[in-house]
């Protein structure tokens, strides 16, 4: 069965492509819930001139997404934490912490486009995050945990 997303679903595309999915999974999850549409003939007509006419704007966002990329590749962040003597933290550090102190650096990044390895920190440490700025452009970012 072919659909076209109407929002990013991980490990499946992106908003706006056309994939090809079992029958159960597009009728039974990803139509109900609203995140794709059934491809059909005209509504596959609609979509090539929709997606001509969103190619301007895209690039932009595009380009927008490299330049915010190469002023976020050389920053240096540092999250302080409480943490035991040995250097463990009580709690963990996530992604929300690092994307408030993105913001302190006065670049606003959504918390869910950034990913850890290991998902949470739970020890003293330098470690390096990804940011999903674009489908295209994602960005590598080092962070510094201390001890409070």
């Amino acid at each position: 069965m072919e659909i076209i997303l109407k929002k990013d679903i991980e490990n499946l595309g992106h908003e706006n492509d056309l994939v090809t999915v079992k029958n159960g999974y597009g009728r039974n999850f990803l139509i109900p819930k609203g995140f794709a549409i059934l491809a059909t003939a005209s509504v596959k007509k609609m979509h090539d001139e929709n997606i001509r006419q969103r190619a301007h704007k895209e690039e932009k966002l595009k380009n927008d997404a490299i330049a915010l990329a190469a002023q976020l590749e050389n920053k240096k962040l540092k999250i302080s934490a409480k943490a035991s003597t040995t250097g463990k933290i009580f709690g963990s550090v996530g992604n929300i912490q690092l994307a408030e102190a993105i913001a302190k650096k006065g670049f606003q990044i959504d918390k869910k486009s950034i990913s850890i390895e290991g998902d949470t920190v739970k020890e003293v440490g330098t470690y390096t995050a990804v940011i999903k700025l674009h489908k295209e452009v994602k960005v590598e970012i080092e962070f510094k945990v201390v001890s409070e």
